[in-house]
């Protein structure tokens, strides 16, 4: 009978590329070393400091104190600090009617 096991961890490319498509699990006292976006290079993700609750009593007042937040998150790292680039949605001129339709194709 052929083995038919397919493991959802494995190495790719040669080794160079681990692939975990399963549950990764970190024991205590595990270690992770330079990953990205941490400020020393050896934490999983920066501390954002501390953030009193809100006491706004008007949206206007809501929105500074949840863009505060989103600040204080950008800042320890743990939001990107940049936006995506912004992709135009695909559009159809309105004066060229589609192929198959009347007036179009060839």
């Amino acid at each position: 009978m052929a083995n038919t096991y397919n493991s959802k961890n494995y190495f790719a490319h040669g080794g160079e590329q681990l692939v975990i498509g399963g549950k990764l699990t970190f024991l205590d006292g595990a270690e992770v070393e330079n990953f990205p976006g941490s400020a020393s290079g050896n934490a999983a993700s920066g501390t954002a400091p501390y953030v009193a609750d809100s006491e706004a009593t008007t949206v206007a007042n809501l929105k500074n104190d949840f863009n505060a937040l989103l600040a204080a998150l950008r800042t320890a790292g743990v939001l990107s600090a940049t936006a995506p680039a912004a992709t135009e949605p695909e559009t159809t001129d309105p004066e060229t009617p589609a192929e198959g339709t009347e007036g179009g194709g060839s």
